[in-house]
């Protein structure tokens, strides 16, 4: 019975999310009792202490007047008027005022005073003693923008403040109380002493508040702790599992780096193949030019051998990198005339290698507003070669007459090499888009052709190494008859210098 149950409960594991989703819940319902605890304690708190606020606050003020008042009263046994009184009164009068600001709740305390019908507010010690004691005012207050709603707040219950000498306390949400406190110095009314006061007990709240915080981080602990025995048990059971999964992903890592491996070695071989068809060919037409030498035609030879020969080096050097450097593919160093290539590439490759040249014409037509381009020009070589001979292997008539076309389009800053033929087309299954926006005809082992064993490797080359340069190369049918290559460069700065 008890291994039954443990087998159905190996069956249920409990991952790290399941365990997250219930902590998160339980954590929630804790906030929501918490908040409602802190809601309703909050609330009799207010209650209780609204009371308390207002005459704490006239508390306050009442012993602030009663100090002036003692002073004022203790004053008539001096002679104010001597010079050393004047100063220890008025320091007095200051003390008496600036102690109360350093308080936390005490935001403004004005002695408040009505001289010649006008109302006044006095915030110093000095004015305060030559009011009292010489009747005149060293600073008009009475226009001071600050001042302006509470001496309006004192001249509507100034009648009350002195026909009834009582204390006055106007509240204002939230919790400030503007208390009005009558000054009466040896019985004599002389105005009024006005304190701002914003009473604070909030540290009781923080007190008992931090009490239930305190309770539901020690919940929320011990439900975080469950939750991690949970986990780690869970976990350990799984173990195993995860073991298993483990060996197996190394495995099919394994696997996968055999197969790209494979793959990496089948492309490199095609790669080979590729070039060293195109060396023989050229190897063969320096032996002819070489065997044809004489002094007559000794420099076009030479032009012609020494581009023979860098392009032979350019094929060796590709046949050492599967992914050679951008540098050796474009840098600002090379400056390519395109259509100096397209001329060499037709008239001493092609017009020498095909057997039937008689029936293959070819027409050239060059803008030779074209800028050079910073691009190695057997690169050139090995992007137009393929896009021409693709042209010349899917010809079916007797006859087929291939255009090469550049134009160049100086307000958008391109250049487009065109290749175009009469031939029979491209399939159309070829001209569809992949998943990734490629047409077909540019995929490795591609190809038309019943053998097919070595094909379908020149368009998918020369679409990649367009690609390295950042240029872009598209394919189509031309509406009566044949097929159009379209390579198209996007010029920079330095290129179109």
């Amino acid at each position: 019975m008890f291994k039954s149950t443990l087998r159905k409960l190996k069956e249920h594991h409990f991952e790290w999310k399941h365990l997250l989703v219930l902590f998160i819940v339980l954590i929630f319902f804790q906030f929501i009792v918490s908040y409602i605890h802190k809601v309703t304690l909050q609330k009799v708190l207010m209650q209780m202490q609204d009371w308390y606020k207002q005459d704490s606050a006239e508390k306050l003020a009442n012993l602030t007047t009663t100090s002036l008042e003692l002073l004022l009263e203790t004053s008539s046994f001096k002679d104010i008027h001597n010079s050393e009184a004047r100063k220890e009164m008025i320091q007095a009068f200051n003390i008496i005022l600036s102690q109360q600001l350093l308080q936390q709740n005490v935001e403004q305390i004005l002695i408040l005073v009505t001289r010649d019908t006008l109302r006044q507010a006095i915030d110093n010690g000095e004015a305060l003693y030559y009011y009292l004691f010489m009747n005149t005012m060293d600073v008009d207050h009475s226009q001071h923008p600050h001042y302006q709603s509470t001496l309006l707040m004192y001249a509507n219950i100034e009648r009350e403040i002195r026909q009834e000498e009582r204390i006055f306390s106007i509240p204002e949400d939230p919790g400030t109380f503007h208390v009005f406190v009558p000054l009466v110095p040896n019985g004599e009314f002389a105005g009024a002493v006005y304190m701002k006061i914003v009473p604070d007990f909030s540290f009781i709240s923080q007190q008992l508040i931090s009490s239930y915080d305190e309770t539901a981080v020690i919940f929320s602990a011990l439900i975080l702790f469950g939750l991690m025995a949970m986990f780690y048990i869970s976990s350990y059971t799984l173990k195993e599992r995860d073991e298993a999964q483990q060996l197996f992903f190394m495995e099919r890592e394994e696997h996968l780096r055999d197969q790209i491996n494979s793959q990496k070695e089948s492309l490199f071989t095609k790669r080979i193949y590729h070039t060293h068809h195109k060396a023989e060919k050229v190897m063969g037409f320096i032996k002819e030019d070489l065997r044809q030498m004489n002094a007559a035609n000794i420099d076009e030879i030479k032009y012609r051998v020494t581009k023979y020969a860098n392009f032979i080096s350019r094929v060796i050097y590709d046949m050492k990198w599967y992914d050679p450097p951008l540098s050796t593919i474009r840098s600002p160093i090379f400056q390519t005339d395109l259509n100096e290539v397209i001329d060499f590439i037709i008239q001493h490759i092609f017009l020498r290698i095909s057997r039937n040249a008689h029936r293959i014409h070819f027409r050239m037509d060059f803008d030779q507003a074209v800028p050079r381009v910073s691009v190695n020009e057997f690169v050139v070589w090995e992007i137009l070669e393929p896009l021409i001979q693709n042209s010349l292997d899917h010809s079916r008539d007797s006859e087929v007459h291939i255009v090469l076309r550049t134009v160049y389009d100086h307000e958008k800053g391109l250049s487009q090499v065109i290749v175009e033929d009469d031939g029979g087309g491209i399939s159309e299954e070829l001209l569809e888009r992949t998943g990734t926006g490629i047409k077909r005809l540019f995929l490795e082992n591609t190809s038309t052709k019943v053998n097919a064993n070595n094909a379908g490797y020149g368009c998918y080359i020369a679409h990649e190494i367009a690609k390295r340069c950042g240029w872009s190369l598209d394919a189509e049918n031309i509406q009566d008859k044949g097929s159009r290559f379209i390579l198209t460069i996007a010029h920079v700065s330095n290129q179109q210098g």
